[in-house]
C-alpha cells in the first residue's frame, strides 16, 4: 500500500481498540499498541498478529509521548467504566497533550455519538470535555463517535438471559436504538487514518443500523433457531446499579442517537457497514453453550 500509515493505538487489548488495531493491520498499516500490561494474553495476541506492543499508561504522559514518537497517527480512547468519568477526562486531556508534544500528524479520538449535545449523561460529558480540549490544541484531529455496540447483546450482563431465551434492555419494546458493530468502528477509524486531510477537524457520529428491542429479539430467534423474547427492564433496577447508565437509557427513550446512517454508507462504503442481522449471522454463538462462569 502506497499510503501505509504507522498508528499508535490505545486500548488495543480491549474491544474497540482491538478492532481498530485489527482493521489497520488488515489494511497493511503498522500498529504500535500501548498497554499497561505488555505481558497480558491480549498483548501477546497483538504481537503475534504483527503489532509492536509497548508499555505505557494514559496516566503517565511521558510514556504516551515516548510511544507517540515517530508515528503518523494516534487513536485515543478512554474507558469511563474502568477509570471513572473524571479520570477518563484527565487521562484523555493528558494523552492528547502528549500527542501534540510528540508531533503527531493526526489524532483520532473515540468519543460517543451526541456527546456534543447537552445530554446530561456523565460518560458522554466526560468524553466531550476531551473533544473540546483536542479541538483547541491546534493539531490535526478527527472525532469518531460511535453509538451503542451491537456486541452489548452478548455482554456479560446479557449472556445468561439469552441462554434462557430472553433479550432484555431498559427500553420499551418498540423503541428504536442505533447500534454499530466494533468491526465497523475499526474499519471506520482505519479509513480516517487513510483519508487524513479530508477528515481533519471533522466529527462523525457513526452507526450501522437502527432497530427496536423487539426487532432484535426476532432476528436473534431466526439466527439461533430458538425463540428469544424481548423483556423491558425497569429503569429503577438499572439505577440501583448505575445512575450514569440509568440516565443514558432515559435519554435513549426520550431522545436517542441520530447518526445519518445513509450518509455514512454513501460516504464511507469501504467500511462495509453491517446491519444487526449481518452481525448476528456472523457471530460465533457457541458462547451460549458454555456454562455460566
Amino acid at each position: 500500500m502506497s499510503n501505509t500509515r504507522s498508528v499508535l493505538v490505545t486500548g488495543a487489548t480491549g474491544q474497540q481498540g482491538g478492532a481498530v488495531a485489527r482493521a489497520l493491520m488488515t489494511r497493511g498499516h503498522r500498529v504500535k499498541a500501548i498497554t499497561r500490561r505488555p505481558e497480558s494474553d491480549g498483548a501477546k495476541r497483538l504481537t503475534a498478529a504483527g503489532a509492536q506492543v509497548v508499555a505505557g499508561d494514559l496516566d503517565d504522559a511521558a510514556s504516551v509521548a515516548a510511544a507517540a514518537e515517530g508515528v503518523d497517527a494516534m487513536f485515543l480512547m478512554g474507558n469511563s467504566y474502568e477509570a471513572g468519568t473524571d479520570a477518563e477526562t484527565r487521562q484523555g486531556i493528558a494523552a492528547a497533550d502528549a500527542a501534540k508534544a510528540a508531533g503527531i500528524g493526526h489524532l483520532i479520538y473515540s468519543s460517543v455519538a451526541d456527546a456534543d449535545k447537552t445530554t446530561g449523561i456523565p460518560h458522554f460529558d466526560s468524553k466531550y470535555l476531551v473533544e473540546k480540549h483536542i479541538a483547541g490544541l491546534g493539531i490535526p484531529y478527527t472525532i469518531s463517535a460511535p453509538v451503542a455496540f451491537m456486541e452489548n447483546t452478548v455482554a456479560p450482563w446479557a449472556i445468561d438471559g439469552l441462554r434462557q431465551g430472553v433479550y432484555a434492555a431498559a427500553l420499551p419494546p418498540a423503541r428504536v436504538l442505533q447500534q454499530v458493530t466494533i468491526d465497523d468502528i475499526g474499519a471506520f477509524v482505519a479509513t480516517l487514518a487513510e483519508r487524513r486531510e479530508q477528515v481533519f477537524g471533522k466529527r462523525f457520529d457513526i452507526a450501522g443500523d437502527e432497530l427496536s428491542g423487539e426487532q432484535q429479539a426476532k432476528i436473534l430467534s431466526e439466527v439461533l433457531g430458538r425463540p428469544i423474547t424481548y423483556r423491558e427492564l425497569p429503569i429503577a433496577a438499572i439505577r440501583q446499579q448505575s445512575e450514569d447508565t440509568a440516565l443514558m437509557f432515559e435519554w435513549f427513550d426520550r431522545t436517542g442517537y441520530d447518526a445519518d446512517i445513509a450518509a455514512l454508507r454513501r460516504d464511507f462504503p469501504d467500511v462495509g457497514w453491517h446491519s444487526y442481522a449481518d452481525w448476528a449471522r456472523g457471530f460465533d454463538w457457541s458462547v451460549l453453550d458454555k456454562a455460566a462462569g
